[in-house]
């Protein structure tokens, strides 16, 4: 079992101004998925706090797995790609790059996430976009691939079963998002 802490990175959601809509599901879909949250944090969007959490989950409480959520995009206060690449050791940009590819094909404004993922020690850190619809695209993304994924960072065999490598599917060429089409790019860039 996938020993997992969540983190949700939000100003408001910390100072009360908005329920944490992310979190929760995010804890929900990890356990309905087979794995054992065994934190959950809810921090602000500062980047020393969110690398000091990351460290300790990863050094001192041991999770194979960190999955954050909020922080991600090109606002000022969005630091936590900053902030986890202060602590991973090494990237898994693959991870990342799938989130936003995935998220393309159901709405343009997903490759604004600068969501990373990488290592440190034998834990894996996955940043999500903060709202819940993007927690959840991001887990059907990730799902298939997060037991292999932990088994192989703890130098263990890969699990059998549906999380297990799968055979190369032939790769299917999607159309762009619906909202782009048929919008003309005249004048898109002026103010």
């Amino acid at each position: 079992m996938i020993q997992t802490a969540v983190v949700t990175i939000s100003d408001r959601s910390f100072r009360g101004e908005r329920q944490d809509g992310s979190g929760p599901l995010l804890r929900q879909l990890l356990v309905e998925a087979g794995a054992q949250v065994i934190t959950a944090h809810l921090i602000p969007d500062e980047a020393d706090q969110i690398s000091a959490l990351l460290t300790r989950l990863a050094d001192d409480d041991s999770v194979d797995l960190v999955i954050t959520t909020g922080g991600t995009g090109p606002a000022p206060r969005d630091v936590t790609p900053e902030a986890t690449r202060a602590v991973i050791e090494r990237e898994m940009p693959g991870l990342a790059e799938l989130l936003r590819w995935d998220g393309y094909h159901r709405t343009p404004f997903a490759v604004l996430s600068r969501g990373i993922a990488g290592i440190r020690g034998r834990t894996l850190i996955i940043n999500l976009p903060g709202s819940p619809r993007a927690v959840r695209e991001g887990l059907e993304a990730l799902g298939p691939l997060l037991a292999t994924i932990v088994a192989l960072i703890k130098d263990e065999t890969p699990p059998d079963g549906p999380c297990a490598p799968q055979p190369q599917r032939r790769l299917v060429r999607r159309k762009p998002a619906k909202k782009l089409r048929g919008i003309p790019l005249e004048g898109v860039l002026q103010r």
